[in-house]
C-alpha cells in the first residue's frame, strides 16, 4: 500500500478498516544469503539498500526486541554534515543528500526538519576553530555561514549572551542541518525493506555465531539456528559483544550518552543549538518537548540507563 493523501481519505471513508500492516511477521527461513544483526537504523538501512540498490533479495534482519527498540529510538535526532576532517565531511554530506530525498524514497514521513544547526563559540580560539571548520565545509561544496553576535541576537534573542564565564560572541550555521523523528526513520526503512522482500525477524536474539574453518556459516538464536552466506553486525554499542561470538575483538568502546526530553511546551526554539564551551546541545521536537544532552559518560558501559552524577552535570551545563 502506497501512503498518500488519497489513501488517508479512502481509508477514513471505510472507517480505517483497510489499512495493511507496515511489514510482515515472517518466521525465520533455514538459510539466507545475508543476515544483519540489529533492527535499528543502520541495520534496516543496510538491508534496504542491499535489496534496492544491489538486488539482494534473500536477506534477514534479526532484532532481539522490536524494530527501533534500541539506540535508534532513543537519540537526539540531529541530522547534520558540518564536519571538518577531509574524510568525514564528504561522507556526511552524502548522507545529508540521502536524508533530503529519504521520505520520497521510502514513501514514509520521517519528519525531517531542516531548521538549521548553530554551533556557538565563546572565545577567539573557538571562533578560529569554527572558521576553519566552515572553510573545510565550503571546500567540499557544503554551505556554511559564520554569524557574529548581532546576527545571533536577532535569531536567538532568548540566549544569555553576557554569561560571565562563557559569553556568546558568534556561531557557525548550517542551514540544511536539523532533526528527524528517530523511530519514524526505523519504521520507514523497515517498511521499505519488507517491500523489497527482506524478512524482519523480531524477538530473535543472537546467542552465538557458528563458524567452520574460519568462515561464518550462521547464527544461533533464541528461535533456533539460521544459516547464512554473509553476516553483518549493526548492533550499535553491543556490536563488540556480538563480534566476540565470532572471535573478533573490535576496536570499539561503548559509552552511555544521556539525553533528556521534557514535557510538551509551546514553540520556543527554532534551531538546533550547541554550546562550544561545554558540548551542551538542545532542540525542540515537533511534539514540543525540549531535547537536550551533553557529554558521554566517562567510563565504558553497555547499560541503557543513566546515573545521577551525569544528570547533574548536564543540567549544570544547560
Amino acid at each position: 500500500m502506497r501512503y498518500s493523501a488519497f489513501s488517508i481519505i479512502r481509508n477514513a471513508l471505510s472507517g480505517n478498516r483497510n489499512w495493511k500492516p507496515a511489514w510482515r511477521q515472517p518466521d525465520p527461513k533455514p538459510h539466507y544469503d545475508v543476515i544483519i544483526v540489529g533492527g535499528g537504523g543502520h541495520g534496516l538501512a543496510t538491508a534496504y539498500y542491499l535489496a534496492k540498490e544491489f538486488g539482494v533479495r534473500n536477506i534477514a534482519v534479526l532484532e532481539k526486541g522490536y524494530l527501533g527498540s534500541g539506540n535508534v529510538g532513543r537519540n537526539t535526532t540531529i541530522v547534520r554534515s558540518n564536519y571538518m576532517l577531509p574524510g568525514n565531511e564528504p561522507f556526511y554530506e552524502f548522507s545529508m543528500k540521502l536524508w533530503e530525498g529519504l521520505e520520497q524514497d521510502l514513501n514514509y514521513n520521517a519528519m525531517l526538519s531542516q531548521r538549521g544547526i548553530i554551533n556557538l563559540f565563546h572565545n577567539d580560539g573557538q571562533r578560529d576553530a569554527y572558521i576553519r571548520r566552515g572553510n573545510a565545509m565550503w571546500m567540499e561544496g557544503v554551505p556554511a555561514e559564520l554569524l557574529d553576535r548581532a546576527a545571533l541576537k536577532k535569531m536567538l534573542p532568548y540566549l544569555n549572551f553576557d554569561h560571565a564565564r562563557f559569553p556568546i560572541i558568534g556561531g557557525l550555521l548550517q542551514k540544511r542541518g536539523g532533526t528527524a523523528r528517530h523511530d519514524a526513520v526505523a519504521w520507514g526503512f523497515g517498511r521499505a525493506a519488507d517491500k523489497h522482500g527482506v524478512d524482519l525477524i523480531q524477538n530473535c536474539e543472537v546467542t552465538g555465531i557458528r563458524r567452520e574453518n574460519g568462515v561464518v556459516t550462521g547464527v544461533e538464536t533464541t528461535r533456533g539456528f539460521i544459516g547464512c552466506a554473509k553476516l553483518g553486525l549493526a548492533a550499535a554499542g553491543n556490536t563488540s559483544r556480538v563480534g566476540q561470538m565470532a572471535g573478533l575483538k573490535l576496536p570499539i568502546e561503548s559509552h552511555v550518552l544521556q539525553a533528556f526530553v521534557t514535557e510538551g511546551l509551546k514553540p520556543a526554539i527554532d534551531h538546533v543549538i550547541t554550546y562550544g564551551a561545554g558540548h551542551f546541545y538542545i532542540s525542540q521536537s515537533d511534539k514540543g518537548g525540549l531535547v537536550f544532552g551533553a557529554e558521554i559518560d566517562g567510563y565504558n558501559s553497555y547499560a541503557q540507563r543513566g546515573n545521577l552524577a551525569t544528570v547533574e552535570h548536564v543540567m549544570g551545563e544547560g
